[in-house]
């Protein structure tokens, strides 16, 4: 019954019987001898040295170790040159011969139907490459006549379909092979044409329903050999569809995590580099408010211990402090009162301003985009209808240098305090404004409706808040 146990465990976490051996890599390369080698992997955007091995006099060098490598795609390194890209699969223990530097046209292989297939695929892509280059030179040239070019673009578009072709039967008939795998994963998804409605209006969203729902038909968000290829295409399909194919509103982009993190929770491996993918991807979004999307995958994925697995306690420290810092300054949120001493020592009240907007203003008066940006905020101030008011909070700790500043820019209109002299709790708890110079914008209830917004933007974001505002309001 142990025994029983044991074996169910070993496949599921990808292990099999010829796994056990480890694996033993031959390899004899004519033109290299008395010299140094490395097997290297790919992982996502990254590269690591797996193995070493001498080169004797006759070019023989192999690589060998009791545990089974991940699948993936390997590389031969030599003086810091990748010399040629290998599959690892299930068969590995196998030879290859070929010969310096001419590595992929003299390969042979031997004990590996997976890289005799691999290296025939390459030769084959290789010649149809050459059999385009007389074509693609005609399109490159602009002398060229326009007969000429249809001409080319017609049999380029033959060769394609050639090798579309050639690879759907390799898909076919080694259906399960890593080849094939990268293969499909890499194909493009054929969106049929649009149907006629009703009304005999074409459906203008059909494409892009089609494409969204069928997104993910060949790439397997759960097979870890995705993350070990030579191009990263795990990270940018993910994120392809996350920027591309979804609205970008923070609820919208949770569910949709949430709902590829299951696939991915397949594999430990995929389940960890998905989340750690859509961890460093809103951490600091380029989009304003989704780094709720952020919080939300703190919460749901290390605050939970999901990835107690692989993230250590310093890692999960650094996350939650960002988390809690972000999570009480969102976008929707009531801002945090601030309490600090303006230049006359008096306690000013960010909640005591009763202007329709409130412009919170974080900057250092050493700061040299803030000497640039506090004119053009100012600017705004005096030119713009709309009613706001600024409180202005200085990162210093010095009373003369704020105070300076202050009369400097001409900044008496504004609220100014200093942020270190504080009856609250320090302003970098409370908001995201680790640098200077940064902006909130709040409502009149203090709820934060923009953050990190430039100067120069202030009046259109507030013209077009009003106007979203007046719409909700008559839809209402």
């Amino acid at each position: 019954m142990k025994k029983f146990l044991f074996y169910i465990l070993f496949i599921l976490i990808g292990g099999s019987l010829s796994a056990q051996k480890g694996y033993e890599l031959k390899f004899k390369i004519e033109g290299l001898a008395d010299t140094t080698v490395y097997l290297g992997n790919f992982f996502g955007e990254s590269t690591y040295v797996k193995d070493t091995a001498h080169v004797n006099k006759d070019g023989e060098f192999v690589f060998t170790g009791k545990k089974a490598l991940e699948e993936g795609v390997y590389f031969i390194v030599l003086n810091k040159t990748r010399l040629f890209d290998i599959l690892i699969s299930t068969d590995q223990q196998f030879a290859m011969q070929t010969t310096h530097p001419e590595y992929v046209s003299h390969m042979k292989v031997a004990g590996d139907v997976e890289n005799e297939v691999f290296f025939a695929n390459l030769l084959y892509n290789s010649a149809r490459n050459e059999e385009a280059q007389p074509y693609v030179q005609v399109l490159r040239d602009s002398t060229s006549s326009e007969a000429s070019r249809s001409v080319a673009r017609a049999e380029l578009e033959k060769l394609n379909k050639k090798v579309m072709t050639h690879q759907d039967q390799l898909i076919s008939k080694h259906p399960k092979s890593l080849l094939s795998r990268i293969l499909t994963a890499n194909k493009k998804i054929d969106v049929p044409e649009a149907p006629i409605l009703d009304n005999g209006v074409i459906d203008s969203t059909f494409s892009y329903r089609y494409y969204k729902d069928h997104y993910w038909d060949n790439f397997d968000l759960a097979d870890p050999a995705m993350i070990r290829l030579s191009e990263p295409i795990y990270r940018k399909r993910v994120e392809d569809y996350l920027d591309k194919l979804l609205i970008q509103h923070p609820d919208t982009l949770t569910k949709a995590i949430n709902r590829l993190a299951q696939i991915a929770r397949a594999n430990q491996d995929t389940y960890k580099y998905f989340t750690w993918t859509v961890t460093i991807k809103y951490q600091n979004p380029e989009i304003m408010g989704l780094d709720e999307v952020f919080v939300n995958i703190y919460d749901s994925y290390f605050a939970s211990g999901e990835m107690d697995y692989w993230a250590n306690d310093q890692l999960k420290k650094n996350l939650k402090e960002r988390a809690d810092q972000l999570r009480l300054s969102l976008i929707g949120m009531k801002a945090p009162n601030l309490i600090m001493l303006d230049e006359a020592l008096q306690a000013k009240s960010l909640y005591d301003l009763k202007n329709k907007y409130t412009v919170i203003y974080f900057y250092d008066p050493d700061c040299g985009h803030c000497k640039k940006e506090t004119p053009k905020l100012k600017k705004f101030t005096e030119e713009t209808s709309f009613d706001i008011s600024v409180f202005a909070v200085s990162a210093d700790t010095s009373m003369t240098k704020m105070k300076d500043y202050i009369r400097d820019m001409h900044l008496e209109p504004w609220v100014t305090v200093n942020g270190p002299r504080t009856y609250t709790e320090h302003y970098q708890k409370l908001y995201d404004a680790l640098t200077t110079p940064t902006i909130y914008v709040l409502d009149e209830k203090k709820k934060i409706i923009a953050k990190k917004v430039p100067a120069e933007k202030l009046e259109d974001f507030l013209t077009r808040y009003e106007q979203m505002e007046a719409r909700r309001k008559e839809e209402n």
